[in-house]
């Protein structure tokens, strides 16, 4: 008896292990990846930080020796990168931040294999970034048979220069990399209008369907 009793013991507590580690596994890696951006951006910052420590040492020893500690350099240096980052996005709205734009590109896409990459990551972003937060964009459509239906992102409404139908651009992501896919061309009223947000799609998309809302708008049907 006191055997069985051990038994059980040792089982409940193995399972309470799991659902703990199943419990913490999105925290750890959400802190793992907030993390690796953080260093990345830091990294890229604190020569900038460096670079301006020895330069007003002279004048402003005390100020130098301040900007040299290695805590508030990393988050120096990430301050620095977004500023960085949001004078970017303002001068890519001006006509000489496009130009500039435009020519980086015109270079990348003379680089073998890079420009497959810059080219399939641009246009992911660019569809993230198609619409305001909680228009309907997330949809189904019939794909890559009718009998199957596949999570898509509306990125713009065409019509047909012949008859004047709408038709909605699709962006298809493949998982679990939505980097890539695939651009569809439907017809509007054969699309089926889903109420999740693009974050529910994605982590759909990037972890194989097991993270999803439990109900969703198959059969178009209110």
């Amino acid at each position: 008896m006191t055997d069985k009793n051990t038994g059980s013991s040792i089982g409940t507590a193995g399972r309470y292990v799991v659902v703990g580690l199943i419990t913490i596994a999105p925290l750890g890696i959400t802190w793992l990846i907030l993390d690796f951006l953080f260093n990345q951006l830091s990294r890229i910052g604190r020569p900038w930080v460096t670079g301006l420590a020895f330069a007003i040492r002279p004048q402003y020893p005390t100020a130098s020796d301040w900007l040299l500690n290695e805590t508030l350099q990393s988050v120096m240096g990430v301050i620095i990168v977004l500023l960085l980052l949001l004078l970017l996005g303002w001068g890519t709205t001006r006509v000489v931040g496009q130009r500039l734009i435009g020519l980086f590109e015109s270079l990348i896409e003379r680089i073998p294999f890079v420009h497959a990459i810059y080219r399939s990551t641009k246009r992911f972003l660019t569809v993230a970034a198609a619409t305001p937060e909680g228009e309907r964009r997330v949809v189904l459509i019939n794909f890559p048979t009718p009998a199957m239906k596949v999570i898509g992102f509306i990125t713009r409404i065409l019509k047909d220069s012949a008859t004047g139908e709408d038709l909605a651009a699709i962006y298809v992501p493949t998982a679990p990399n939505p980097t890539s896919g695939y651009i569809e061309i439907v017809p509007v009223r054969h699309v089926i209008y889903t109420d999740w947000s693009f974050d529910q799609a994605m982590a759909f998309i990037v972890t194989g369907g097991s993270s999803a809302p439990a109900t969703i708008n198959y059969s178009d049907k209110p």
